[in-house]
């Protein structure tokens, strides 16, 4: 089996270059294909309350121990803060609701699925993230298409930079400006 290389995020996790993305997985098929995608090498499983398949995701890292003898601790399950969730309290709310879906003790990156910046409570998020990554109930916490300004406000109120900013990036779309700004932030 091929053996996905990592990269070394901000806060010492070794993370795998290379996911399964579960957006439109649900049910019993989309159960399986998880679990078949761990049995092929995956370690990183993305998914969100927005997709509304944390049950699914939590059912297949249940069922890949036995099935496919890959333990839970091997691997790296990200979900999302949804826009109505931002805020202090609805993030915290959220967080244990995603616990809740997935079944599982920990959430391993948790990230700002959008930031909303109409409603201007990503800071606030942001600080309930803080909190549950001190508290253990997530590991890594990091945020999803944010720019540069938006990061900079991240960082600058709290001192703390996100481990990730997950974002669009191909070759029609390269971001040079933003890739060149997470490189020299560690993001």
């Amino acid at each position: 089996m091929p053996t996905i290389p990592t990269v070394l995020l901000n806060d010492g996790v070794a993370f795998p270059e290379l996911g399964l993305g579960t957006y439109n997985l649900r049910g019993d098929d989309g159960t399986a294909a998880i679990v078949s995608a761990i049995g092929a090498g995956y370690r990183l499983l993305d998914s969100a309350v927005n997709y509304e398949n944390e049950r699914e995701v939590g059912e297949a890292v249940r069922r890949a121990e036995g099935e496919v003898g890959v333990s839970r601790d091997d691997l790296i399950i990200t979900t999302k803060v949804p826009g109505r969730a931002h805020g202090y309290d609805e993030t915290l709310a959220s967080a244990e609701e995603s616990l809740a879906a997935l079944g599982l003790d920990r959430i391993d990156l948790y990230l700002i699925h959008w930031p909303n910046p109409s409603v201007d409570k990503y800071l606030d998020t942001w600080r309930a993230m803080i909190a549950l990554r001190k508290s253990g109930r997530v590991g890594s916490i990091g945020v999803s298409n944010f720019t540069e300004p938006m990061l900079t406000r991240l960082i600058d109120e709290t001192g703390v930079t996100p481990a990730v900013n997950q974002v669009e990036l191909h070759p029609y779309f390269p971001q040079a400006q933003l890739r060149a700004f997470h490189t020299e932030h560690a993001i």
